[in-house]
């Protein structure tokens, strides 16, 4: 494990193979919570070896500069993650911003925390320029979580990703590293 940044009441860390069983603890105390926002799971996501190998593919995946992926821990439990993946470098300078949170605990501030924190290091260390979140129409909370960080929306992306077998539309929402324009 380790810290990436601190927040007032969290500990943002990046984790490998040897934290499985937080993160194992976590995906099955969510598991139908996260339910009707992620993609369909089989019954071996949620043992502990997928559990492992998922986390060893983060590692290679953060090593080569394709991820940042950041766990969220709190009171000594997990409660939820921030991946910026999708890192293109070059010309663009842009990620992917997902992320999700622990079903008992909405409503506290907790996403928004972690965010304020991740946001400056992606684009003060990382120095990237765009950070781009696609997210349901339907998922209220998880617009306003980006509007009061400052994402905007550019646009509506039809039937963007399947989720359970169906095609859901997406608002684009963006925040851009103004310091780089």
């Amino acid at each position: 494990m380790k810290l990436l940044v601190k927040t007032e009441r969290m500990s943002l860390v990046i984790l490998d193979h040897s934290s499985v069983d937080l993160v194992l603890d976590y995906v099955i105390r969510n598991r139908n919570f996260l339910e009707p926002w992620e993609l369909e799971r089989n019954e071996a996501y949620f043992t502990k070896d997928y559990q492992a190998e998922q986390l060893e593919q983060e590692a290679v995946k953060i090593e080569e500069g394709q991820l940042l992926k950041v766990w969220m821990l709190f009171e000594e439990r997990i409660v939820g993650s921030i991946a910026l993946s999708n890192i293109v470098r070059g010309a663009f300078q842009s990620c992917h911003l997902g992320y999700r949170m622990d079903g008992k605990l909405l409503n506290r501030g907790l996403m928004t925390e972690g965010l304020k924190a991740i946001i400056p290091y992606a684009f003060d260390e990382m120095k990237l320029h765009r950070i781009e979140a696609n997210i349901m129409p339907r998922n209220a909370a998880s617009l306003k979580v980006v509007e009061k960080l400052g994402f905007y929306e550019e646009g509506l992306a039809l039937k963007y990703l399947q989720i359970h077998g169906v095609w859901e539309d997406h608002i684009h929402m963006v925040l851009r590293n103004t310091a780089m324009e």
